[in-house]
C-alpha cells in the first residue's frame, strides 16, 4: 500500500479501504466478452496498475456527491426520512427515468443550522430543522440531496430537492465550469453524461462553498447574483453542481450553485508577503481572468506534512514533490523569493515565467468574505528553444536562447523516482526518431552529457528556482536535421 503501510484485517473483523483508480490507463480496465457470460460484457480490473491508497484522515471532511432517490418513510419523530437509493436508466433515456437500488440509506434533517428544503414541483424554498411539515407530502417523492457525514457516520441533509418526477431532481449539471461570460451571465457546466449545459445566473442565483466540516458555512451561501461572475469569483475550471429554477425553462437558470473545488491557476505576478496575482488567458477571452488572492491565515489547518504532522497556514511545493512541501514561517517568504527571482535570460526574452496552481477556501479568517489560497503548486514552464552554452558538470548546464542576452543555469535531477525525463530527438532523412535517456543510470547520463555538446539545440520544460537557476522536468536534445522552433 505504499507509503500508508499495509492494510490489516482480522478474522471476522472488517475494515475500510479507499481506492483511486484511473480510468484513463488502457491496460487497467479491460472489457471481455467471455461464451459464459452469453453476451454479457464483463469488466477485468487489474490491481497491478495505477492504484493508491489514499487515507480519509477525517470523514466529516469529505465532500459527497448528491445522491438521488425516492423516500420511503419519514421517522416517527419527524427528524430522518428513508429513501432507496436511485440511479439514472443507462444508456441515457429521455425524459430520464429512476432505476431503484436495493439501498436504503436514512438521512437526518439538520436540527440545529437547519437544512434547506426545495420543491421543485411549487418552485419553494424553506429550512427545515424536521420533516414535520413535509411528512404528509414527502413519501413516495424523488429527491436530490446534498449531504454530509457526521463523525458518527450518519448522513445529514444540507439541501434537498424534491419533485414528483426523477426527471426534475436529476437535471442538475455537475462538473467542471467549462466557460464563463461575465456579459451574458451564462455559464457552462459540464454534465453528468459529460454534455456542456448553458446555464443563466440571474440576481437570485445563490453560491455556496462546499465544507461539510462546518455545518453552518456549508449551509450559508456565499454570494447571491451576477456580481460573483463579474469578479471572478467563480471561473473556468471550478468544480461545481448547479440546480435550476425550472427544470422545464429556456434557458435553465440557476437557483443555487455549489462550488466543490475552488481552482485557479495560471502565470503568478506581483507576489508579496499578503498574497499574489494568478493571470490566466484562454481561447476564449471571456473565460479570462486576474484575481489577486491572498494566503491563509497562519494559525488555520492545513492537513499534515510528509510525516504526518499537523500543518498550518501556506504552503506550497513544486510539481510532483508534494512530500517536500515548504511549510511553516518561513513559506510564504519562500515562496516569494521562488516566483520573484526566476530564471533570466536577458535581452527581448527576459525571465522565464513562473505558473502554478491553486483550490481556495472561502472564508477563512484571513478574508472572511472573500478566496484565500491554502496552497500552490509551481508547475514547468516552456523554455524557448535555445542551444547548449556549457556542458553537463555536477549535474548541471548552461543554455542560450534566440533574443537573450545572458545564459541561464539547468539542474537535471538524476535520483530515481524523482529524475529528469530526458528524450533524444533526432531526424534524419525525413524521419523524426524519438528515444527515452534513462539519466538514473550512467549509460543514460553519458548519453546526455554527449548529447548536450557546445551547440547543440535543446528545449527545456522546468520551474525557475530561487537561486536564479532552472528545475528541469523534461529535457528535449536535437541530432541530426536542427528544428525550426
Amino acid at each position: 500500500m505504499g507509503d500508508d503501510g499495509h492494510l490489516l484485517v482480522g478474522f471476522g473483523q472488517s475494515n475500510a479501504l479507499d481506492l483511486e483508480f484511473d480510468l484513463d490507463h488502457p491496460a487497467f480496465i479491460v472489457a471481455h466478452n467471455p461464451p459464459s457470460a452469453m453476451g454479457t460484457t464483463l469488466y477485468a480490473v487489474n490491481f497491478n496498475g495505477p492504484v493508491r491508497h489514499r487515507p480519509i484522515a477525517d470523514l466529516a471532511h469529505l465532500v459527497l456527491r448528491h445522491t438521488y432517490g425516492n423516500v420511503t418513510a419519514v421517522s416517527s419523530d419527524t427528524t430522518s426520512v428513508t429513501i432507496v437509493k436511485d440511479l439514472p436508466t443507462l444508456p441515457v433515456v429521455n425524459p430520464e427515468t429512476a432505476v431503484a437500488t436495493s439501498q436504503n440509506l436514512q438521512i437526518l434533517a439538520d436540527a440545529t443550522n437547519g437544512t434547506l428544503f426545495y420543491d421543485v414541483d411549487a418552485k419553494t424554498v424553506v429550512t427545515l430543522k424536521s420533516f414535520a411539515s413535509e411528512a404528509s407530502s414527502l413519501v413516495g417523492r424523488y429527491v436530490r440531496i446534498a449531504a454530509r457525514y457526521q463523525d458518527n457516520g450518519t448522513l445529514v441533509a444540507v439541501r434537498i430537492w424534491a419533485a414528483s418526477k426523477f426527471q426534475d431532481v436529476w437535471l442538475s449539471p455537475e462538473g467542471h465550469v467549462l466557460h464563463v461570460n461575465p456579459t451574458t451571465n451564462i455559464i457552462s457546466v459540464s454534465s453528468e453524461s459529460g454534455q456542456v449545459v448553458p446555464v443563466s445566473v440571474d440576481a437570485n442565483t445563490q453560491f455556496f462553498f462546499r465544507t461539510p466540516q462546518s455545518a453552518l458555512s456549508d449551509a450559508t451561501p456565499i454570494g447571491t447574483g451576477t456580481s460573483f461572475l463579474a469578479n471572478h469569483e467563480l471561473v473556468r475550471g471550478f468544480k461545481v453542481h448547479v440546480s435550476v429554477v425550472d427544470p422545464l425553462a429556456t434557458p435553465l437558470v440557476a437557483q443555487t450553485v455549489d462550488i466543490e473545488n475552488a481552482g485557479y491557476s495560471g502565470l503568478i505576478s506581483s507576489t508579496s508577503s499578503t498574497g499574489f496575482t494568478y493571470s490566466h488567458n484562454f481561447i476564449t477571452a471571456s473565460d479570462d481572468y486576474m484575481v489577486n488572492l491572498g494566503y491563509i491565515s497562519s494559525t488555520s489547518d492545513n492537513g499534515k506534512d510528509s510525516s504526518g504532522n499537523a500543518v498550518t497556514g501556506y504552503k506550497w511545493w513544486n510539481f510532483t514533490y508534494p512530500t517536500l512541501a515548504d511549510a511553516g514561517a518561513n513559506a510564504v517568504s519562500d515562496f516569494v523569493a521562488a516566483t520573484n527571482g526566476g530564471v533570466n535570460f536577458g535581452g527581448t526574452v527576459g525571465s522565464v515565467k513562473t505558473f502554478g496552481v491553486s483550490a481556495a477556501r472561502w472564508g477563512d479568517p484571513a478574508n472572511t468574505t472573500g478566496w484565500s489560497v491554502p496552497w500552490t503548486v509551481l508547475l514547468p514552464a516552456p523554455v524557448p528553444l535555445g542551444t547548449v552554452a556549457t556542458g553537463i558538470a555536477n549535474n548541471a548546464f548552461t543554455m542560450t536562447v534566440a533574443g537573450g542576452t545572458n545564459p541561464a543555469t539547468v539542474n537535471v535531477s538524476t535520483a530515481a523516482g524523482s529524475a529528469t525525463l530526458v528524450y533524444q530527438v533526432d531526424r534524419s532523412n525525413g524521419v523524426v526518431t524519438i528515444s527515452p535517456v534513462d539519466v538514473t543510470t550512467s549509460a543514460g547520463l553519458q548519453t546526455l552529457t554527449n548529447g548536450l555538446s557546445l551547440g547543440a539545440a535543446v528545449k527545456v520544460f522546468g520551474i525557475p528556482q530561487a537561486d536564479g537557476t532552472l528545475k528541469a522536468y523534461v529535457i528535449d536534445y536535437f541530432t541530426g536535421m536542427s528544428p525550426s522552433g
